[in-house]
């Protein structure tokens, strides 16, 4: 008899490869849909990269908070990076502020901070405009900002 009843010769190992294979497959099966899972979950490394705003230029705003003092951010773009001067007028403590301040613009997200770590500003740029919060001796402060003088740059590179 060659029907292939369990017991005959060739039985046994056809059985066996057919079992061995199908839990193989459904495990690469699996791996390849987490891993596709896994790469679809995370955002692509053009959002958290891609520049979409230009914030060279002088901006002029104040901080809010009991006693508001006026700030002034004289701002230069190049790519991602930002470098830049930033004044506070105040009479109040901690007082009148002027140093050199740094640091990126990641999509509409623009992160200052001077060089002793003391202000810290995240700010969303929106054209002419830009809100957000100041961290320094007072605290937390929101901040808004307005463009006086035009950028120096395109607000974009030619494609």
């Amino acid at each position: 008899m060659t029907s292939g009843a369990v017991g005959q010769p060739g039985s046994d190992r056809r059985r066996s490869e057919v079992g061995e294979d199908h839990p193989k497959t459904t495990t690469v099966w699996l791996l390849v849909a987490t891993m596709l899972a896994l790469g679809c979950a995370r955002s692509d490394w053009i959002d958290r990269t891609l520049v979409t705003e230009n914030v060279t230029g002088v901006w002029f705003g104040s901080e809010g908070g009991p006693s508001p003092r006026e700030l002034f951010l004289e701002l230069e773009q190049r790519g991602a990076r930002v470098t830049g001067i930033m004044r506070m007028l105040g009479t109040t403590q901690p007082g009148p502020y002027r140093g050199p301040i740094g640091g990126s613009v990641a999509g509409d997200t623009l992160t200052l901070k001077d060089p002793r770590g003391e202000y810290q500003i995240e700010t969303t740029v929106e054209g002419e405009t830009m809100t957000g919060r100041m961290v320094g001796p007072l605290g937390v402060r929101f901040i808004s900002l307005r463009r006086t003088s035009p950028s120096t740059q395109p607000s974009s590179p030619p494609r």
